[in-house]
């Protein structure tokens, strides 16, 4: 008795672990099976809806040669089988849409006409197909195919899996008399096209995973070129351009000691050169940076974050900075602003020193002897900057530069949602004046047009404009 107990112990577990691998199948299958979910057939690439067409066609000849083999050979009423025809060509179009329901339905179209041509069964008459008709096998083809081609593999063979077994039961363990087989038969060319409808939707699927790595794979092509022409503009700049301005910085730091006695006036010249260069290095390291990095925005810390950025931003306070290092060069500069001056985002501030930079250049190397005025206006809604220059009093020297000192800072102001104005003044001067928004794109900048300028009447005219020639390179 000591043994028995372990031994009823050990198959109680059994049963119970083969109770649940019974139910969790059952459940897999009613997921699988019992449900209306629709997956359409999507229209042909080349013969776009030739193939529903098709479908709907062969359902019409079902439907008509199984009411008529029902009806004449089977001895059931030819509305009856009517119904039967209609429900197994039914099946066929709505496989189109929900192929898993259809597959139901056209079961249920050989259950139901099977057993009804049971019933009129009798010895000594002619011998009819059954199971299957031949209109109702044709028909459960089309089901089986365009639900393998449209679904899990698992689901197309549980449902070949079942087609076979009610096959079996109908034929082999029911049965009838005097009949010609077709289960046999039905179950080989069930086999066949769900095969069929599982190799072409496996073809298909590796043909979509083929051309989105195609696309990824040329994607990420193009990103490592774009990281490669970066890296090489970098490693040119940081060998020729920053080696010369170090030479600069280094030559206008000893030129005082090679000279003697010199006077203060060039003391001062070279110490401004000096700082020039080591600021111009300063932003030289920065864009080394930008270029050198995978993900250049990631360079921008965020307002709030505690990320420190990998070089300081220029920001309004060094305006006086910029504005005596133009005088230094020879430039009569006039700095003012009106408004009360509160916090700005960073980007704003950047962006507003950048253009009265690049507006103070181009009036250096387009106005000789022209003198400058900027002004800054703080107000609740943003920012406005003018920048604006009297008449040269000689002609420039012809300039290197590619023209896109202007565009860049068009493309400042846009970032921003802003406005900006770049056009002659009536005197023969020039001005530049933007208008820098701090609280969104939905800020009224009616003010700033492409018509006329908001300093003054004159109209936005540039054409004749010096800074769309010769810009910073």
């Amino acid at each position: 008795m000591s043994k028995v107990g372990p031994v009823t112990r050990w198959g109680k577990r059994q049963v119970a672990r083969s109770r649940v691998r019974a139910g969790r199948a059952l459940r897999v299958l009613r997921d699988d099976l019992w449900t209306w979910r629709a997956d359409p057939l999507p229209p042909s690439v080349w013969l776009r809806w030739f193939p529903h067409g098709v479908v709907c066609l062969a359902a019409l000849g079902v439907l008509l040669g199984d009411a008529g083999q029902l009806g004449d050979g089977g001895g059931i009423e030819p509305g009856f089988a009517l119904v039967i025809g209609v429900t197994a060509g039914g099946a066929m179009v709505v496989a189109l849409w929900r192929p898993v329901a259809a597959w139901w339905l056209s079961l249920a179209a050989m259950l139901v006409g099977a057993f009804a041509v049971r019933a009129e069964m009798v010895p000594g008459g002619d011998k009819f197909t059954w199971p299957w008709t031949a209109a109702g096998l044709v028909a459960h083809l089309f089901v089986l195919l365009l639900l393998a081609l449209r679904v899990r593999t698992r689901v197309s063979l549980e449902a070949l899996a079942l087609t076979a077994l009610l096959t079996y039961l109908i034929q082999g363990v029911v049965g009838g008399q005097n009949f010609q087989p077709t289960g046999q038969l039905a179950v080989i060319l069930f086999t066949v096209v769900v095969v069929l409808g599982i190799a072409l939707r496996g073809r298909r699927e590796a043909r979509t995973q083929l051309a989105e790595q195609t696309t990824l794979t040329a994607e990420e092509r193009a990103r490592r070129t774009l990281l490669e022409e970066r890296g090489r503009i970098a490693r040119e700049l940081h060998d020729v351009v920053a080696h010369h301005m170090s030479v600069i910085s280094i030559q206008a730091q000893v030129a005082p000691l090679l000279v003697e006695n010199p006077s203060d006036e060039l003391k001062e010249n070279l110490a401004g050169i000096r700082q020039n260069a080591l600021e111009a290095l300063t932003e030289l390291r920065r864009v080394l940076g930008v270029l050198r990095a995978e993900h250049p925005n990631a360079l921008e810390a965020p307002e709030g974050s505690d990320a420190a950025p990998h070089a300081p931003q220029p920001t309004l306070d060094r305006l006086d900075a910029l504005v005596d290092n133009i005088r230094a060069a020879g430039l009569t500069v006039a700095l003012g602003s009106s408004g009360t001056r509160r916090p700005l985002p960073p980007g704003v501030e950047l962006s507003a020193y950048r253009i009265v930079q690049e507006a103070l250049s181009n009036v250096l190397r387009h106005a000789p002897g022209a003198t400058a005025r900027v002004h800054l206006t703080h107000l609740p809604i943003g920012l406005r900057v003018e920048v604006s220059n009297t008449r040269p009093k000689r002609a420039a020297a012809p300039s290197q530069g590619a023209g896109h000192g202007l565009l860049g800072m068009r493309e400042r102001v846009a970032m921003l949602d802003g406005t900006l104005t770049a056009h002659p003044l009536p005197g023969g001067g020039y001005q530049v004046a933007a208008f820098l928004p701090t609280d969104g794109p939905d800020l009224p900048t009616a003010s700033f047009t492409d018509a006329a300028d908001p300093f003054t009447d004159a109209p936005a005219d540039s054409s004749t404009d010096p800074f769309t020639k010769d810009d910073t390179p």
